[in-house]
């Protein structure tokens, strides 16, 4: 891409790793194609933007304002207050930083900072990574010069002449595995190259769900698991019951060829090992898979807005470029599915070449492409 002017631009958003790290690699394109750039990340008080942008060298300032809980609870009282605060604070960010464009990457801070740009006369942009678009982004959308969005038909949540399909920006890591990297991935790990590979993943926190559907398997003795080794990703929040389980099961004589860890580090070479994956459905994995080539099997989260997992999961199962488990259907059918699919080159050779079709790996590079063509 070619050097463009500097700008200043503002991007909001965040809370989880899923908006996170698309609002880094846009940010990173925007230095690449411009060093002398300003940019400033506007996240939300307490949540993980505020330590995983500034380790990633940009400034960042949070607004308190947070989401509407489900149950019936206290907080949400304090809820207007915080939104009220959080735009004349947004208000001030923007007074003082004077940006040329906001970019929303979703989450609770984009609302109030692109809310205010857009009084203030200032352009912006969404970036919408599910298939189905959350409130937020719905409401703003209405008044957004342009949305870059990663899925087909979303003209029913858009007016369709500000839609552009970009896909979901990415880690420039992750791509499609060779030779060398699986046998760089396979020493990474301890694994045996002679063995099929499993890699479970349930996001940057863990599943309990996913978590469950393995000590099920385990307990039954890893029933399918001959010649099959599995790396977990079992999560922060569940690393200490995930120990306790695992001393059980090792001492028992259970769970041989099972890797586990609460954080993958390197998460391109753990997809290189893999023969295929299991993983949540939200959008920046989905968009990562699509990028490594991996057959997954998906197993999407009832716990998210507007089951927005299902429906990114569902347009790659219509397209035959991935499976699904339910959630709910996971503790017994999961590992059994797995063990088949990991079996059965015939089929899991169709996945990968199926969800191949589906990568967009210059989604950064598009989404920069029209930040400037907004700017022109």
């Amino acid at each position: 891409m070619k050097e463009r002017r500097p700008i200043r631009a503002i991007i909001s958003g965040g809370g989880t790793g899923g908006h996170i790290f698309p609002a880094l690699s846009i940010a990173d394109k925007l230095k690449e194609v411009s060093p002398d750039s300003s940019i400033l990340f506007v996240g939300a008080e307490g949540r993980m933007e505020m330590d995983k942008v500034p380790a990633a060298g940009y400034e960042i300032k949070g607004l308190p304002v947070a989401g509407l809980q489900r149950r019936l609870t206290l907080s949400n009282l304090t809820l207007p207050f915080k939104l009220i605060k959080s735009l004349s604070m947004a208000g001030e960010i923007i007074g003082s930083f004077k940006p040329d464009i906001a970019i929303g990457v979703g989450g609770y801070a984009s609302a109030p900072l692109l809310w205010c740009a857009g009084r203030k006369g200032i352009p912006t942009l969404i970036q919408e990574q599910n298939g189905y678009a959350g409130l937020t982004n719905r409401i703003l959308g209405k008044k957004a010069d342009r949305i870059c969005v990663a899925y087909e038909g979303m003209e029913r949540f858009f007016p369709a002449d500000r839609i552009v399909l970009t896909g979901n920006p990415i880690r420039k890591e992750i791509v499609p595995a060779d030779a060398a990297m699986r046998k760089e991935a396979m020493e990474y790990y301890g694994l045996d190259p002679a063995k099929k590979h499993i890699f479970i993943v349930g996001g940057s926190l863990g599943s309990g769900t996913l978590n469950r559907s393995m000590m099920k398997w385990i307990s039954g003795g890893c029933p399918g698991g001959d010649g099959i080794e599995v790396l977990w990703q079992c999560g922060k929040y569940y690393k200490d019951e995930t120990d306790r389980f695992m001393a059980g099961a090792t001492a028992e004589g259970k769970g041989a060829g099972i890797i586990y860890s609460d954080f993958i580090k390197r998460m391109d070479l753990a997809y290189a090992a893999a023969d295929i994956v299991i993983s949540r459905s939200g959008a920046s994995s989905v968009s990562e898979l699509c990028a490594a080539h991996k057959a997954v099997i998906f197993v999407p989260s009832p716990n998210v807005a507007e089951d927005h997992q299902t429906h990114n999961a569902m347009a790659l199962v219509k397209k035959d470029a991935a499976m699904l488990v339910t959630d709910a259907e996971a503790p017994e059918r999961l590992m059994a599915s797995a063990c088949a699919l990991v079996n059965d080159p015939e089929r899991t050779g169709t996945l990968e070449k199926n969800i191949a079709t589906l990568a967009k790996t210059d989604a950064a590079e598009a989404i920069t492409e029209q930040i400037y063509n907004i700017l022109s």
